[in-house]
């Protein structure tokens, strides 16, 4: 497929083309200005589905970026037919992927001293602490908007480590409530991240599993990821307990709401 129509956006500095969504991705600059656009309708080499699937994804994910705009999140600037695929274009921000695994795989990631996640890991608690603070609110935001998030993981966070901003890139695949797991064990999103809910056919998938995944955020990004012991912990012990029941198996023992856990959360930087 002719990809001619990218020079009518601007000059291309920057190609993602190992994404598993099955998106073509660039960095364009036109008038000293720069956008991120993201395209559905090739296929890139490391997605296996069928690109017309890639493209449908994406034009049913364009209203929820005007839905849930937000200081958080990346914006939408415009979206349009290519041929048969479809484009999207958002304003381009100064950040790093903390899961860049097309640069960092495996111990890489963590260890390599240029892996955007393993300095991140290096900034201090209070800095970190800062940044899940914009992650928690967003999702509080998505929760009240009647979205609920669906694969979100550390893929989705952009980090400038210039000025400590932080910014939400993806959010594809999240979905208005109510809503179920219906691909079971293949349900979208990270390992790392799901609740067990989102491995198992027909369970719902709502604010409660959210809560899960917000609790997986903080211990990926301050703890031992699936090592949720407090030796790995970084933060306070009041911070350790509020996580530890936010990803608890049993549904019905985590918070009931991502606000609720927030303000736990939030009560936690107090003691």
């Amino acid at each position: 497929m002719s990809l001619d129509w990218l020079s009518k956006l601007g000059r291309v500095f920057k190609v993602f083309d190992q994404q598993d969504s099955g998106n073509l991705s660039f960095g364009v600059e036109k008038e000293g200005q720069k956008y991120f656009v993201k395209f559905a309708g090739a296929k890139p080499l490391t997605y296996d589905g069928n690109p017309s699937d890639a493209v449908d994804n994406l034009i049913k994910a364009i209203p929820l970026y005007n839905e849930l705009e937000s200081e958080a999140l990346i914006s939408l600037v415009s979206h349009f037919e290519v041929g048969a695929g479809y484009a999207a274009v958002f304003e381009w921000f100064e950040g790093e992927c903390l899961h860049s695994h097309w640069l960092f795989t495996g111990e890489a990631k963590l260890n390599h001293p240029e892996s955007p996640f393993y300095r991140y890991k290096q900034l201090s608690i209070e800095k970190r602490l800062a940044s899940l603070d914009v992650i928690f609110s967003f999702h509080e935001h998505v929760e009240l908007q009647g979205y609920v998030a669906v694969d979100f993981y550390d893929g989705s966070i952009l980090y400038n480590f210039e000025n400590d901003e932080i910014r939400i890139c993806d959010i594809d695949f999240y979905r208005p409530k109510p809503t179920v797991n219906d691909l079971g064990e293949n349900f979208w999103g990270s390992t790392r991240f799901n609740s067990p809910e989102e491995f198992i056919l027909g369970s719902p998938i709502d604010e409660v599993t959210n809560v899960f995944n917000m609790g997986a955020t903080a211990f990926v990004l301050l703890g031992g990821a699936s090592d949720r012991s407090f030796a790995k912990w970084e933060a306070s012990e009041a911070h350790h307990d509020v996580v530890l029941r936010a990803v608890i198996l049993e549904r019905e023992q985590r918070y009931q709401s991502v606000a609720e856990f927030k303000s736990a959360w939030d009560r936690a930087e107090i003691v």
